[in-house]
C-alpha cells in the first residue's frame, strides 16, 4: 500500500517512516512510500491517484499539513485517509476542522503512529473491496 507523507522537514518524514516501517501489521501488505515536501506536490499526486494512506505534518511549511488535509477532502474524488501529526494535543480542533481520520501529537509516539496507520490502511482497503 502507498502512504503519502507530507513535511516540509526531512526529519519528519524520515521519523514517519521509521515509525510505521516495512509494515505497521502482520495482516498489511508493505508499505511503499511517496514523500512530498510541498502542498503543490500533494494535490499533483493525490490527483495521479493509488495514494492509500496520506499523513501530513500540521506544522510544515509554508501551507501547513491541516489546511492541506481539508482542501484534499474537498476536491480529491474518493480521498484517501488521512493521519494528521499535531505538535499540541489542544490543535485537536483543528484537526477535527481539516477533516483528518485520525490525529497523533508530537513527539511522535511510534506504536500510535503505526497502529494508526495500520487502522487507516485496514479502513482504506475495505472500502476497495468489490461489491458482491
Amino acid at each position: 500500500m502507498k502512504v503519502l507523507v507530507f513535511s516540509d522537514d526531512a526529519n519528519v518524514r524520515a521519523q514517519v517512516r521509521l515509525a510505521i516501517g516495512h509494515r505497521p501489521a502482520a495482516d498489511l501488505p508493505a508499505v511503499e512510500y511517496v514523500e512530498v515536501a510541498t502542498q503543490p506536490a500533494v494535490v499533483a499526486r493525490l490527483d495521479e491517484g493509488g495514494i492509500d494512506v496520506v499523513v501530513v505534518d500540521a506544522e510544515a511549511q509554508p501551507a501547513g499539513g491541516l489546511g492541506v488535509c481539508r482542501q484534499a477532502k474537498d476536491e480529491v474524488y474518493d480521498c484517501p485517509p488521512v493521519l494528521a501529526i499535531i505538535a499540541r494535543r489542544d490543535d485537536g480542533w483543528l484537526a477535527t476542522w481539516s477533516r483528518a481520520d485520525a490525529v497523533v501529537a508530537l513527539p511522535l509516539d511510534p506504536m500510535a503512529v503505526a497502529r494508526s496507520v495500520a487502522d487507516l490502511m485496514r479502513r482504506r482497503a475495505a472500502s476497495r473491496l468489490p461489491v458482491l
